[in-house]
């Protein structure tokens, strides 16, 4: 489903860009995905789509207000997820209410433990639907993947 993911993102710039689900369901085939992966990344994006909308109306957490996690939502990010969560947002990148879209879309994939580089997947497409661009460091930075890093 990550694969497809990045696909759609690296593909339609912006949310505009992506075509309808049958469409897109399509061109996903088209492009060697399987049937399965193109179900549930579609279910998955349905979902983002309903979280942003649900996030409008609902408005944002106050800025002075702490966020603790649920039992399941720890099992789902872990620790080092959290605090790359807590990172994003003390950079401006994410706001409060963008946050919680995040860990809401990273609970409904039902990944126990799920691996830093899928949060930022999930972290891009949030943004991808939101249509904000991260600075350009940042963007760097949720396209680095684990093993590329340099340990100091």
């Amino acid at each position: 489903m990550f694969d497809i993911l990045m696909y759609v993102y690296e593909t339609y710039w912006h949310p505009q860009a992506c075509p309808e689900p049958g469409q897109l369901s399509r061109k996903l085939s088209a492009a060697g995905f399987e049937t399965e992966e193109i179900s549930d990344a579609l279910h998955w994006l349905r979902g983002l789509e309903v979280s942003v909308a649900d996030s409008r109306t609902l408005g944002a957490p106050s800025a002075a207000s702490l966020r603790l996690y649920e039992g399941s939502e720890l099992e789902c990010l872990g620790v080092d997820a959290v605090g790359y969560l807590n990172f994003l947002e003390s950079a401006g990148t994410i706001q409060p209410h963008w946050r919680e879209i995040v860990v809401e879309r990273a609970v409904a994939t039902g990944i126990k433990q799920l691996p830093l580089e899928q949060l930022k997947t999930i972290v891009l497409m949030v943004l991808w639907r939101l249509d904000e661009e991260p600075d350009a460091l940042i963007l760097d930075e949720l396209f680095v993947e684990a093993t590329d890093r340099v340990v100091h």
